[in-house]
């Protein structure tokens, strides 16, 4: 079967599957209206806070398709399981701009399940956060490293996700995004969305990112790691 040949059955493949839970669903047009209504109102924010920055035209269509995208695969990933995936969310996103785990990338934690809502907005946090590696840090050096870590902390206060990408060795610290458009939503829309606080670190070898977030019913579960 030719590459292509391939790639349309996987793509039908994925649509069907996705039919197939929306159907499954005791109130599929309810829930599927949830969604896109849900999807549509993050894209709007997308649209209208990429306008800000100062880009020329085709950059500012560059980065605003490729949060777009980012929100999408997110989406996709919600109507095929129901939740979205933390490191597999890592993994597409670093996948994306040719960054695989290895010995210069290293995820560690574990599974955690996103809701659909929840996942959308921090899949986009881990696309400011690739995508400013690849412009300003690690990413786009072939002597950096990266170390992506989250462990969930229990106290009196509750049940707390701790979220660290760090960046060592090669990295040529900035602010996260043109005008700031990524530092305003890892520190603003993230806080908004998920109740989170993020601590920036624009160290001399490369941007330190810690973001922590209650892990509650609404937000994420932890789990066995139930991948398929």
């Amino acid at each position: 079967m030719a590459e292509h040949e391939q790639a349309r059955v996987a793509e039908l493949e994925a649509d069907n599957r996705r039919l197939r839970r929306l159907l499954d669903m005791r109130d599929a047009p309810g829930e599927l209206r949830h969604r896109l209504n849900s999807t549509a109102a993050l894209m709007r924010a997308i649209i209208r806070k990429s306008a800000r920055t100062k880009r020329d035209l085709d950059d500012y269509v560059a980065h605003l398709d490729d949060r777009l995208e980012a929100v999408m695969r997110a989406q996709t990933a919600a109507d095929l399981r129901g939740n979205i995936e933390l490191r597999r969310t890592l993994s597409d996103e670093l996948n994306h701009y040719a960054a695989e785990e290895g010995d210069r990338v290293r995820l560690s934690g574990p599974p955690v399940y996103f809701k659909p809502r929840a996942g959308q907005v921090f899949a986009l946090a881990i696309h400011e956060l690739a995508v400013n590696s690849v412009e300003h840090g690690v990413l786009g050096d072939a002597s950096g490293r990266l170390e992506v870590e989250w462990a969930l902390v229990t106290d009196d206060a509750g049940r707390t996700l701790t979220f660290g990408w760090n960046e060592m060795e090669g990295g040529r610290p900035d602010e996260i995004g043109e005008a700031g458009f990524g530092t305003e939503f890892l520190v603003q829309a993230l806080a908004y969305e998920i109740k989170s606080t993020t601590t920036l670190a624009f160290e001399p070898d490369g941007l330190r990112c810690t973001i922590r977030f209650p892990l509650t019913e609404r937000i994420a579960e932890i789990g066995p790691d139930r991948l398929s």
